[in-house]
């Protein structure tokens, strides 16, 4: 057994990382984060919410969600398994090998409704918990804009409505890193690089120009632009 909230928030300190960040990476409410960091498992709504929630969260740190959904199991939802458990250890005649398989293809099926349900409870979580629109991981939202180059040259992103945390990396989504941060009201980054991928948490506080043009930023907030040389 382990401290699955003080694990958490060790590993989230060690990497230098708040909460705001956090939610940005996992898609999950800081609030939710919180709680879990604090054990608080109460302050959300199910089993279900708690599963998915720390399997995200432990992923997004470089850890193994199963493991901390496992723990959680073993120390809020015991009872269920070791039931299965006891029942597969008795010595198997050919009808209960049917039995046995007819039970197995019937908890394959729940375990394929239990993750679409984690997942669609995790989608609505962040949906009804705050005003911003949802983003769901794995959705292909980027935008390629290619622009003329002129006297002001590259790519500049100022934060001019609010406060945005920031991903920024050279050439496409798996390019090597040129910037991650928060970017306070006022704020601007520039960039001199001919191909850029942008990756903003609050894309309606942000103003991007390339070439000295204002860029139309997607509602998922990820876009590539590539800055043409004129000719």
């Amino acid at each position: 057994m382990f401290d699955i909230g003080s694990s958490l928030r060790e590993a989230r300190t060690r990497q230098g990382l708040d909460f705001n960040e956090m939610e940005f990476r996992t898609k999950v409410r800081a609030k939710y984060l919180r709680a879990l960091e604090e054990e608080r498992f109460e302050q959300l709504p199910a089993h279900t919410y708690v599963k998915g929630f720390l399997r995200a969260y432990a992923e997004a740190l470089g850890m193994d969600g199963q493991l901390y959904v496992d723990e959680y199991n073993s120390r809020y939802v015991a009872g269920d398994d070791d039931h299965l458990v006891r029942t597969r250890r008795v010595p198997p005649s050919r009808q209960t090998r049917r039995r046995g398989r007819r039970r197995e293809s019937r908890l394959v099926a729940v375990a394929v409704t239990a993750i679409v349900l984690v997942t669609a409870l995790v989608i609505a979580a962040w949906k009804f918990g705050g005003p911003d629109a949802p983003r769901v991981q794995g959705v292909n939202t980027d935008a390629t804009v290619s622009t003329p180059a002129a006297q002001a040259a590259g790519v500049v992103v100022e934060a001019t409505r609010g406060a945005s945390f920031m991903e920024v990396r050279l050439g496409s989504r798996t390019g090597r890193p040129l910037y991650q941060g928060t970017l306070e009201r006022g704020q601007s980054k520039s960039f001199a690089e001919a191909r850029v991928y942008l990756s903003l948490a609050s894309p309606r506080n942000v103003v991007v120009r390339a070439g000295g043009k204002v860029v139309k930023i997607p509602a998922g907030g990820k876009l590539t632009i590539r800055v043409r040389s004129a000719r």
